[in-house]
């Protein structure tokens, strides 16, 4: 198992060097194979097979690593911390081949180096877009974020600078920057089996729902965006909240905010399982008065020491100048638009696509605060599942979503309990959306890679997940009852 989910992981990252782009003064592409790969039709086709054929490799040996360990409830304490091990050792595994690799599937890391290198020289890149540098650092930063700001926060920018100081090799800084991003990984590896604890769940099954799925993998590490140490950082929090008290729960959550301003909101959670369950309205507000002080003190004065300050801010509405086929609000706006046109109305070309969005964004700000006012409190479970609801939301509402948004929701989904159909739907759609990470933005106009890439996700996902021996694998996981030992360490009462 763990060997054949390596040799997926060899295929992801051979197949990727001919389907990513790279820059073109890097050693690699001083060779003849590569080049020759880039520029022909067949030769990129040929890698995004492997590529394919890789992921589906590890998507299968993922659903046997979650079956494995899924029935752990029946063993001892010592063969639970074993299934937790083999856990973490095939995440370890299974993601070391991809550790090296450029950016796969997203073009994002090759601007994070850019960001980086803008920072280094003084220049801020809340207010320029990497156009204003030149050589290979800007060689395979994506045209349509060559003039745009970043809307990250303060800790990658300064890493980047960090690293920038020390080489200006862009594909040195990325892999600096999926270390980063490693980081999240391990902050998870490390939260989600307390998380699930609290729900009486499966430790290892939740580890392994979350670490070393297709989606994690793919998005997560391959993709190296800053949205796994956003998210690692989210959960760490909500674990540190709960056993060290609420204060240094918010100093994580705007650490989280620091790298990527959704990851605030786990905020709310943190203020729900720290107020006691007769909490009136005026201690959540107070309660929620002072986890915003902590947090956000942190975020602006990252701000200052690092000498950013909080330009972020007004970049925030950067991902949205592009249309994803995955955001809801933009794929309803644009039906309505289209309606009109077809009706003759005469109206602007995005009238309802900006406004679905407004509402959209509003709505999920709204139950945001909903859920921070009316949610029920003194519950480290319904915290969690607060957050899990607000992530899901802001998701589902977002005017932009790409496939690695979904790892915004998939940690604080697999720590509670959820019905068969659902927790067979968590397994089905982090399968897809890591089988699908090529057919993301890196093919933005290749036709042919699309169709190709699509009618391999045909039979990959079927094969996985609909025949007779898949179904009654999933079955198993998505039947496995956590039912904790004796010895089994009780949830301690939150710290006020």
């Amino acid at each position: 198992m763990l060997v054949r989910g390596f040799l997926g992981s060899v295929l992801v990252l051979v197949g990727g060097l001919g389907v990513s782009v790279l820059p073109g003064s890097t050693p690699l592409m001083q060779h003849a194979l590569l080049p020759q790969v880039h520029g022909s039709e067949v030769g990129r086709m040929v890698s995004l097979g492997i590529v394919m054929l890789g992921l589906g490799l590890v998507a299968s040996q993922w659903l046997s690593l979650c079956r494995h360990v899924a029935h752990a409830s029946v063993l001892h304490s010592e063969d639970r911390e074993d299934a937790l091990a083999l856990v973490r050792h095939a995440t370890l595994v299974w993601s070391a081949p991809l550790v090296l690799a450029p950016p796969l599937f997203s073009r994002d890391g090759w601007s994070y180096a850019a960001q980086g290198m803008l920072a280094k020289a003084g220049i801020s890149p809340y207010e320029h877009g990497p156009s204003v540098l030149s050589g290979p650092i800007v060689e395979a930063v994506d045209p349509r974020w060559m003039e745009t700001v970043t809307p990250y926060g303060p800790i990658p920018v300064s890493v980047g600078s960090f690293g920038a100081q020390l080489t200006g090799n862009p594909w040195v800084l990325v892999i600096g920057h999926r270390m980063l991003a490693l980081v999240g990984l391990v902050l998870l590896a490390w939260a989600v089996p307390r998380l699930a604890g609290w729900s009486g769940l499966n430790p290892a099954l939740a580890a392994a729902v979350v670490l070393a799925s297709p989606l994690m993998l793919a998005n997560g590490v391959g993709g190296l965006h800053n949205d796994l140490l956003m998210v690692g950082l989210m959960a760490a929090a909500l674990v540190v909240a709960q056993e060290h008290g609420w204060f240094y729960g918010a100093l994580l959550g705007g650490a989280a905010a620091a790298v990527k301003a959704p990851g605030g909101l786990v905020c709310i959670g943190i203020v729900l399982l720290s107020l006691p369950a007769t909490a009136t309205l005026v201690d959540r507000l107070r309660r929620l008065g002072a986890v915003a002080a902590a947090s956000g003190g942190l975020l602006l004065g990252l701000g200052v020491v690092t000498g950013l300050g909080v330009g972020w801010v007004r970049a925030l509405g950067v991902p949205g100048t592009v249309n994803t086929p995955l955001s809801m609000p933009t794929l309803v706006g644009g039906a309505l638009d289209w309606s009109t046109r077809i009706l003759g109305m005469g109206l602007d070309d995005a009238t309802f696509l900006d406004l679905v969005r407004q509402v959209a964004t509003v709505t999920a700000l709204g139950l945001a605060a909903a859920v921070a006012l009316r949610w029920r409190t003194g519950s480290a479970v319904e915290a969690v599942r607060a957050v899990a609801l607000v992530m899901g939301a802001l998701v589902l509402l977002s005017p932009v979503v790409h496939l690695w948004y979904f790892l915004w929701v998939a940690p604080f989904l697999a720590v509670v309990r959820l019905p068969r159909t659902a927790m067979a739907a968590l397994l089905g759609w982090s399968l897809v959306f890591g089988l699908a990470a090529p057919l993301d933005s890196s093919l933005h106009g290749a036709y042919l890679a699309i169709v190709l890439g699509s009618l391999l996700l045909a039979v990959l996902v079927p094969l996985l997940l609909l025949t007779r021996a898949s179904r009654a694998r999933i079955d198993r996981i998505v039947s496995a009852e956590w039912i904790p030992a004796q010895d089994e360490p009780t949830l301690a009462a939150p710290r006020r």
